[in-house]
């Protein structure tokens, strides 16, 4: 079954959920002829570097109903796509600046059903709006980034870690990370997941 890696580490998904992650790997097999979204050297390890890469971050903070959180640089619509599915109640706007890109998101989510996740095309400096948490899968350097971001996201506590940044990195990330002068913590993914793929990968955390 599609959907076993998932449902190993998140036993609790409901049949629709179980459905939306099956349905995954048949609509970016499709857009993948396409547009290359996913690399076509590791698409067959779809739900392991893609999907339960990008839910890493729910093991690291479960978003509250009407949570905000905006996908920078989502590309294909990792990490915000399985989120999604896993938080309905909460609201995604993944945000990538290549506009095919955003078309497999819009497509995707579309034939998802995903109500909660808005497609954003542009730069993510030019949106306006206020968010309670920022997702992303390793776009930039991270004081960049914090630079991009950081004043789109309110104080508070919308999840089980108050508002800030999830961040997907792997590596050696103290100094880049001592380039914000920021506060960071960082949780290995190995102690999350037991697959071998995640033995360097962390989530990335500062909160606002």
């Amino acid at each position: 079954m599609k959907t076993e890696l998932i449902e190993k580490y998140f036993p609790g998904i409901t049949p629709r959920q179980q459905e939306q992650f099956a349905a995954l790997e048949p609509l970016y097999a499709e857009w993948n002829a396409k547009i290359n979204v996913v690399s076509r050297k590791d698409f067959d390890q779809l739900y392991l570097r893609h999907v339960l890469h990008s839910l890493a971050i729910a093991r690291v903070c479960r978003f509250d109903a009407g949570a905000r959180i905006l996908d920078v640089g989502c590309g294909g619509g990792f990490p915000s796509v399985p989120l999604a599915i896993l938080f309905p109640e909460a609201r995604f706007t993944a945000a990538d600046s290549i506009g095919k890109k955003i078309r497999v998101v819009e497509e995707v989510s579309w034939a998802l059903g995903l109500e909660n996740l808005s497609p954003r095309w542009g730069r993510v400096e030019q949106i306006d709006e206020r968010f309670d948490y920022v997702v992303s899968r390793a776009v930039t350097e991270m004081p960049e980034f914090v630079g991009w971001i950081w004043d789109k996201i309110d104080r508070g506590q919308r999840g089980t870690l108050p508002n800030g940044i999830l961040y997907l990195k792997g590596g050696d990330l103290a100094e880049e990370l001592a380039r914000t002068r920021r506060r960071w913590t960082l949780y290995d993914i190995a102690e999350l997941f037991d697959e071998d793929f995640f033995a360097s990968k962390k989530v990335v955390y500062t909160s606002k």
